[in-house]
């Protein structure tokens, strides 16, 4: 079963402003003791002259370079975003888009719908947010396989969350988080029948992942393939 938090509190709306996500908080304690230990205990070895220093450098040095990758794993940008939200699909995550096609969805759906997915690397930010407004009418989490995010039957096959979102205007939006390859953890913070607004946190993917946005036909897709995008900034799409 999925594991459920208190969403964070994250009101503070001035840009570029960057925090670490509640979610690392175990991660990097944890990482962060056994780093101090193994740099005193290099410390002490290379004082005691007992091998070559340059050995003991080195791992201290690797070490420090893997927290500093988890440390900009785990930031949490406060963004807001800027343009009009009536009708609007903004990205969930950062990344980079790797799918767009018409597909026939079968968890909630049953009909054919327009898939854009945007797949998060080791260096991406890992927060992701509601992509449009509106109320929750749909959460749910299916275990499944560890394939790599960015294959085909990854949507299909992997352990995923699943938020479906009304919005004011009647339509049904669906946002997917997919666990990857070294992903062993969604968390989601949305809960049916709770209102909904872009710039709120939806959950969290702990390492390489993606997120797939199930759209109507008539929405007009304003991204292409292998476009960048930005979490609660860059527009999807705009809805009829």
């Amino acid at each position: 079963m999925k594991e459920k938090k208190e969403k964070p509190i994250i009101h503070n709306k001035r840009r570029n402003k960057i925090r670490l996500h509640s979610e690392g908080k175990e991660t990097l304690l944890l990482t962060g003791a056994i780093l101090a230990i193994v740099v005193g205990a290099s410390l002490y070895l290379i004082g005691a002259e007992i091998g070559p220093s340059w050995l003991y450098y080195t791992v201290m040095g690797v070490l420090i370079i893997i927290y500093c990758i988890l440390l900009n794993f785990f930031r949490c940008p406060i963004r807001m975003f800027q343009g009009a939200t009536t009708k609007s699909v903004v990205a969930p995550a950062d990344g980079h888009i790797v799918v767009i096609e018409e597909v026939e969805e079968n968890d909630y759906f049953h009909d054919r719908r327009i898939m854009v997915s945007i797949f998060m690397s080791l260096t991406n930010v890992h927060a992701n947010w509601i992509p449009c407004e509106g109320t929750i009418v749909k959460v749910s989490h299916q275990e499944g396989n560890f394939h790599k995010a960015y294959l085909p039957k990854a949507s299909e096959e992997n352990e995923r969350s699943m938020v479906v979102i009304r919005t004011p205007h009647g339509v049904d939006i669906m946002a997917r988080q997919i666990a990857g390859a070294m992903a062993r953890r969604i968390v989601t913070y949305s809960e049916e029948g709770q209102e909904c607004y872009i710039d709120d946190h939806m959950g969290f993917i702990k390492f390489g992942s993606r997120v797939d946005l199930y759209l109507p036909l008539d929405a007009e897709i304003l991204v292409k393939m292998g476009q960048a995008t930005v979490g609660d900034e860059t527009l999807i799409a705009k809805l009829k």
